[in-house]
Protein backbone atom coordinates (compact mmCIF):
# COMPACT_ATOMS: atom_id res chain seq x y z
CA UNK A 1 0.00 0.00 0.00
CA UNK A 2 1.48 3.34 -1.09
CA UNK A 3 0.49 6.73 0.28
CA UNK A 4 1.61 10.35 -0.05
CA UNK A 5 2.53 12.38 3.00
CA UNK A 6 0.57 15.61 3.31
CA UNK A 7 2.31 18.21 1.17
CA UNK A 8 3.55 15.82 -1.49
CA UNK A 9 2.18 13.83 -4.40
CA UNK A 10 -1.58 13.84 -4.67
CA UNK A 11 -2.22 14.45 -0.98
CA UNK A 12 -4.87 16.92 0.16
CA UNK A 13 -3.02 20.22 0.61
CA UNK A 14 -5.93 21.52 2.68
CA UNK A 15 -5.00 18.97 5.36
CA UNK A 16 -1.62 20.64 5.94
CA UNK A 17 -0.97 22.22 9.32
CA UNK A 18 2.39 23.79 10.08
CA UNK A 19 1.92 23.13 13.79
CA UNK A 20 1.16 19.43 13.24
CA UNK A 21 4.02 18.83 10.84
CA UNK A 22 6.61 20.79 12.78
CA UNK A 23 7.28 17.45 14.45
CA UNK A 24 7.78 13.98 13.01
CA UNK A 25 5.02 12.88 15.37
CA UNK A 26 2.50 14.61 13.08
CA UNK A 27 3.55 12.43 10.15
CA UNK A 28 3.60 9.36 12.40
CA UNK A 29 0.03 10.05 13.46
CA UNK A 30 -0.92 10.11 9.77
CA UNK A 31 0.62 6.65 9.36
CA UNK A 32 -1.38 5.37 12.32
CA UNK A 33 -4.58 6.82 10.86
CA UNK A 34 -3.89 5.15 7.50
CA UNK A 35 -3.32 1.82 9.29
CA UNK A 36 -6.54 2.26 11.25
CA UNK A 37 -8.55 3.17 8.15
CA UNK A 38 -7.35 0.00 6.39
CA UNK A 39 -7.40 -2.07 9.60
CA UNK A 40 -3.79 -3.11 9.08
CA UNK A 41 -2.23 -5.30 11.76
CA UNK A 42 1.36 -6.50 11.97
CA UNK A 43 2.10 -4.62 8.75
CA UNK A 44 5.64 -4.29 7.43
CA UNK A 45 6.45 -0.58 7.27
CA UNK A 46 8.90 0.34 4.51
CA UNK A 47 10.39 3.75 5.15
CA UNK A 48 13.13 5.63 3.33
CA UNK A 49 15.47 8.04 5.13
CA UNK A 50 13.56 10.04 7.75
CA UNK A 51 10.41 8.08 6.90
CA UNK A 52 12.01 5.07 8.59
CA UNK A 53 11.99 7.09 11.81
CA UNK A 54 8.40 8.13 11.20
CA UNK A 55 7.59 4.42 11.02
CA UNK A 56 9.34 3.86 14.35
CA UNK A 57 7.27 6.61 15.95
CA UNK A 58 4.05 5.26 14.43
CA UNK A 59 4.80 1.78 15.79
CA UNK A 60 5.31 3.29 19.22
CA UNK A 61 1.89 4.95 19.00
CA UNK A 62 0.10 1.83 17.75
CA UNK A 63 2.31 -1.25 18.22
CA UNK A 64 -0.41 -3.63 17.09
CA UNK A 65 -0.43 -2.03 13.64
CA UNK A 66 3.25 -2.48 12.66
CA UNK A 67 4.97 -5.83 13.04
CA UNK A 68 8.27 -5.20 11.21
CA UNK A 69 10.35 -2.41 9.70
CA UNK A 70 12.25 -2.11 6.45
CA UNK A 71 14.52 0.91 6.82
CA UNK A 72 16.01 2.15 3.54
CA UNK A 73 18.99 4.47 4.19
CA UNK A 74 17.56 5.47 7.58
CA UNK A 75 18.86 8.35 9.65
CA UNK A 76 17.74 9.12 13.21
CA UNK A 77 19.79 12.33 13.30
CA UNK A 78 21.52 14.21 10.51
CA UNK A 79 23.67 16.49 12.68
CA UNK A 80 26.95 15.28 14.15
CA UNK A 81 27.04 14.95 17.93
CA UNK A 82 29.55 13.80 20.54
CA UNK A 83 30.37 10.21 19.63
CA UNK A 84 27.92 10.24 16.74
CA UNK A 85 28.42 11.03 13.07
CA UNK A 86 25.24 12.07 11.32
CA UNK A 87 26.94 13.45 8.23
CA UNK A 88 26.44 17.21 8.76
CA UNK A 89 27.58 19.88 11.16
CA UNK A 90 25.02 22.22 12.70
CA UNK A 91 26.42 24.96 10.47
CA UNK A 92 25.91 22.77 7.39
CA UNK A 93 22.24 22.29 8.25
CA UNK A 94 21.74 26.00 8.97
CA UNK A 95 23.17 26.86 5.53
CA UNK A 96 21.10 24.16 3.85
CA UNK A 97 17.85 25.40 5.40
CA UNK A 98 18.71 29.03 4.64
CA UNK A 99 19.33 28.11 1.00
CA UNK A 100 16.06 26.20 0.85
CA UNK A 101 14.15 29.12 2.37
CA UNK A 102 15.58 31.66 -0.06
CA UNK A 103 15.36 29.68 -3.31
CA UNK A 104 13.54 26.36 -3.13
CA UNK A 105 13.73 25.56 -6.84
CA UNK A 106 17.42 26.41 -6.97
CA UNK A 107 18.03 24.30 -3.87
CA UNK A 108 16.17 21.38 -5.46
CA UNK A 109 18.25 21.59 -8.64
CA UNK A 110 21.51 21.74 -6.69
CA UNK A 111 20.75 19.13 -4.03
CA UNK A 112 19.00 16.44 -6.05
CA UNK A 113 22.19 15.20 -7.78
CA UNK A 114 24.06 15.27 -4.45
CA UNK A 115 21.38 13.24 -2.70
CA UNK A 116 21.10 10.80 -5.58
CA UNK A 117 24.86 10.37 -5.73
CA UNK A 118 25.11 8.86 -9.21
CA UNK A 119 26.86 11.50 -11.29
CA UNK A 120 27.17 9.11 -14.24
CA UNK A 121 23.39 8.72 -14.35
CA UNK A 122 22.06 12.29 -14.42
CA UNK A 123 18.55 11.08 -15.27
CA UNK A 124 18.23 9.83 -11.69
CA UNK A 125 19.07 13.25 -10.31
CA UNK A 126 16.54 14.77 -12.69
CA UNK A 127 13.86 12.38 -11.46
CA UNK A 128 14.49 13.38 -7.86
CA UNK A 129 14.63 17.08 -8.76
CA UNK A 130 11.26 16.82 -10.51
CA UNK A 131 9.82 15.16 -7.42
CA UNK A 132 11.12 17.99 -5.24
CA UNK A 133 9.80 20.65 -7.62
CA UNK A 134 6.34 19.06 -7.64
CA UNK A 135 6.07 19.60 -3.89
CA UNK A 136 4.56 22.78 -2.50
CA UNK A 137 7.57 24.92 -1.48
CA UNK A 138 6.06 26.16 1.78
CA UNK A 139 5.17 22.64 2.87
CA UNK A 140 8.55 21.35 1.73
CA UNK A 141 10.31 23.93 3.89
CA UNK A 142 8.43 22.74 6.96
CA UNK A 143 9.20 19.11 6.15
CA UNK A 144 12.89 19.86 5.57
CA UNK A 145 13.26 21.77 8.82
CA UNK A 146 11.43 19.04 10.74
CA UNK A 147 13.58 16.37 9.10
CA UNK A 148 17.05 17.89 9.39
CA UNK A 149 16.57 19.12 12.96
CA UNK A 150 15.01 15.90 14.25
CA UNK A 151 16.67 13.51 16.68
CA UNK A 152 15.06 10.07 16.90
CA UNK A 153 18.02 8.17 18.33
CA UNK A 154 16.33 7.37 21.63
CA UNK A 155 13.21 6.14 19.82
CA UNK A 156 15.18 3.29 18.27
CA UNK A 157 15.42 1.67 21.70
CA UNK A 158 11.67 1.05 21.58
CA UNK A 159 11.83 -1.14 18.46
CA UNK A 160 11.21 -4.74 19.50
CA UNK A 161 10.06 -6.20 16.19
CA UNK A 162 12.12 -7.50 13.24
CA UNK A 163 13.92 -4.71 11.40
CA UNK A 164 15.95 -4.62 8.20
CA UNK A 165 18.46 -1.78 7.90
CA UNK A 166 19.54 -1.13 4.31
CA UNK A 167 22.52 1.13 3.77
CA UNK A 168 24.51 2.08 0.69
CA UNK A 169 28.24 1.63 0.34
CA UNK A 170 28.53 5.40 -0.20
CA UNK A 171 25.91 7.86 1.01
CA UNK A 172 26.66 11.50 1.86
CA UNK A 173 23.26 11.95 3.54
CA UNK A 174 23.41 8.85 5.76
CA UNK A 175 27.01 7.61 5.93
CA UNK A 176 27.73 4.05 6.96
CA UNK A 177 28.33 5.10 10.55
CA UNK A 178 24.62 5.91 10.69
CA UNK A 179 23.61 2.47 9.43
CA UNK A 180 25.88 0.88 12.04
CA UNK A 181 24.33 3.05 14.76
CA UNK A 182 20.76 2.12 13.80
CA UNK A 183 21.67 -1.56 13.58
CA UNK A 184 23.33 -1.53 17.00
CA UNK A 185 20.46 0.41 18.58
CA UNK A 186 17.81 -2.11 17.46
CA UNK A 187 18.39 -5.52 19.04
CA UNK A 188 18.18 -8.37 16.54
CA UNK A 189 18.05 -6.10 13.50
CA UNK A 190 19.56 -7.12 10.18
CA UNK A 191 22.05 -4.82 8.46
CA UNK A 192 22.60 -5.14 4.71
CA UNK A 193 25.09 -2.98 2.82
CA UNK A 194 23.97 -2.61 -0.76
CA UNK A 195 26.42 -2.32 -3.64
CA UNK A 196 24.97 1.08 -4.42
CA UNK A 197 25.87 4.74 -4.06
CA UNK A 198 23.74 7.67 -3.04
CA UNK A 199 20.82 8.04 -0.68
CA UNK A 200 18.10 6.50 -2.86
CA UNK A 201 18.95 2.85 -3.61
CA UNK A 202 15.32 2.10 -4.46
CA UNK A 203 15.91 4.33 -7.51
CA UNK A 204 19.58 3.71 -8.28
CA UNK A 205 19.73 0.00 -7.43
CA UNK A 206 16.13 -1.29 -7.38
CA UNK A 207 17.01 -4.93 -8.07
CA UNK A 208 19.44 -5.18 -5.16
CA UNK A 209 17.06 -3.30 -2.88
CA UNK A 210 14.13 -5.54 -3.80
CA UNK A 211 16.20 -8.68 -3.31
CA UNK A 212 17.24 -7.65 0.19
CA UNK A 213 13.66 -6.84 1.12
CA UNK A 214 12.34 -10.13 -0.31
CA UNK A 215 14.93 -12.11 1.64
CA UNK A 216 13.95 -10.29 4.83
CA UNK A 217 10.24 -10.91 4.24
CA UNK A 218 10.89 -14.59 3.50
CA UNK A 219 12.58 -14.94 6.90
CA UNK A 220 9.52 -13.43 8.59
CA UNK A 221 7.25 -16.24 7.37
Amino acid sequence: MLFDYVGSGRSDAAAFSEDRYASLAGYAQDVVEVCEALDLRDAVFVGHSVSAMIGVLAAGMAPERIGAHVMVAPSPRYIDDDGYRGGFSAEDIDELLESLDSNYLGWSAAMAPVIMGNADRPELGDELKNSFCATDPDMARVFARTTFLSDSRDDLKGVHVPALVLECSQDVIAPREVGAFVHEAIPGSTLVTLDATGHCPHLSAPEATNEAIRNFLADLR
